[in-house]
């Protein structure tokens, strides 16, 4: 009995060790070479994943300070996304499946113009961080027309936890509406009364079937709003 028990044990770390290379190693290569073109030619309108797989289209901005940014995201009801750790991945874990809270959930990583996201925030949907809102944003070098720094970001909702259709990696999926998720963002923002104006810039373009990061589909006019943000009096 207990060497059936060892033995089944070994099979399953057998099992789980060939997913891991599978998952996290060995398919995101094959995915870096599959879509080098793509991020080569790319106007960098949309994230990278860090294997360097396109992932979700930009589709917002801000200008102002960092610290406007953060305060605009509270008075909107926001909450900033924590950093990916050991404990913060067993917090949203335990989120997802005990059905809990976790406001600061963090958000996975990924790069625009070779850059991790700066700033994240989120605004949970239900009860745990299964379904949720959520923004990453990259400080640029350009600013707005009063001189303060432009940030471009991504915003999307993630509908729920699964496996990548790319790569079998453990992910949030998003809905498809990207969009949608813009123009939310951007509606707290001004029913807050955080933005003095706002206007639209070219994004990834009119997009029908376009898959992020994760394998999943979204589509989009292709156009990123920018909100500026109002300075303190």
């Amino acid at each position: 009995m207990r060497h059936r028990t060892r033995a089944s044990i070994a099979a399953l770390l057998a099992v789980l060790g060939i997913y891991l290379l599978l998952a996290y190693l060995v398919v995101p290569a094959w995915w870096d070479f599959h879509d080098a073109g793509r991020v080569a030619t790319s106007d960098a309108m949309f994230t990278t994943t860090g294997q360097g797989i396109p992932g979700d289209a930009i589709n917002v901005g801000l200008v102002g300070s960092k610290e406007a940014i953060v305060r605009a995201f509270a008075a909107a009801g926001w909450d900033p996304a924590d950093k990916v750790t050991l404990r913060t991945s067993i917090d949203i874990g335990l989120s997802v499946v005990l059905d809990r809270p976790d406001l600061d959930a963090p958000v996975s990583p990924l790069f625009f113009e070779g850059r991790k996201q700066d700033l994240a925030f989120e605004k949970p949907v239900g009860k745990s961080a299964d379904e949720r809102n959520h923004v990453r944003f990259w400080l640029t070098g350009q600013t707005g027309s009063d001189g303060r720094p432009l940030w471009l970001g991504s915003a999307s909702f993630d509908r729920g936890v699964g496996f990548s259709h790319d790569t079998g990696q453990v992910t949030h999926h998003i809905g498809p509406d990207i969009d949608a998720e813009r123009d939310l963002l951007m509606g707290d923002l001004i029913s807050s009364d955080q933005l003095s104006s706002s206007y639209q810039i070219d994004g990834v373009g009119p997009t029908k079937a376009g898959r992020n990061g994760g394998g999943d589909p979204y589509f989009t006019d292709g156009k990123a709003t920018i909100g500026v943000l109002r300075t303190p009096l």
